[in-house]
């Protein structure tokens, strides 16, 4: 009988759920139960049980969970049981940075090619990386067959640059730039804007 569809909410719940594990695993867990999940993330042991059981059946009656099964499980769901190639464009300092990152590739990710538009930096080695002219993102990537894209543009390059990615074949893309993208249907987008959640934390403190 084929899995039922996981819900969009518990997706967006589950590698939070693998980083748990990944640090379950590190202090040498073999097992871990809903309840000590919950108390390292937050959630509700409630809550946490009805979205792995959309899974399948992992959990063992007064053991918890199998840490490295789930972690499997986890990890082939979010298709990171394998290594994704990424393409960042706008190599400033966050670009930079992420470049520099070390723990994408842990994770399943790669950044393999890096663009700017800036003569000064094309042709500048960053980490392993040699940075790209951007008049040539789309033959580059799609060459590359990269599905996976960061945009650490300013907002003003963000959207046109987002348009060129998915003209090269690009289907999911991490926007760090402040602005929201308007791209068609079936292009998975995530936003990361620092200001906005130090804002949303804000709110809470008082004068």
């Amino acid at each position: 009988m084929p899995r039922k569809p996981v819900p969009r909410v518990v997706v967006n719940r589950l590698p939070v759920y693998l980083r748990a594990l990944y640090y379950a695993a590190e202090e040498g867990m073999t097992y871990i139960s809903s309840q000590e999940l919950a108390s390292r993330l937050g959630y509700s042991a409630a809550q946490i049980r009805k979205d792995l059981s959309t899974l399948g059946e992992f959990g063992k009656q007064g053991a918890g969970y199998p840490v490295a099964n789930l972690i499997k499980e986890l990890e082939r769901l979010l298709h990171v049981d394998r290594t994704w190639d990424v393409v960042l464009v706008g190599v400033g300092d966050l670009g930079h940075a992420l470049i520099h990152y070390q723990g994408f590739e842990p994770r399943g990710f790669r950044i393999a090619l890096a663009f700017d538009n800036d003569p000064q930096k094309i042709g500048q080695r960053v980490g392993p990386l040699t940075i790209r002219d951007a008049a040539h993102l789309e033959e580059e990537v799609r060459a590359a067959g990269i599905r996976i894209g960061m945009i650490t543009t300013p907002a003003s390059a963000a959207q046109e640059v987002a348009e060129r990615l998915v003209a090269a074949g690009v289907q999911a893309i991490l926007n760090y730039a402040p602005i929201n993208l308007t791209l068609p249907k079936g292009i998975e987008i995530q936003y990361i804007d620092p200001v906005v959640h130090l804002q949303r934390m804000t709110f809470f403190l008082e004068d």
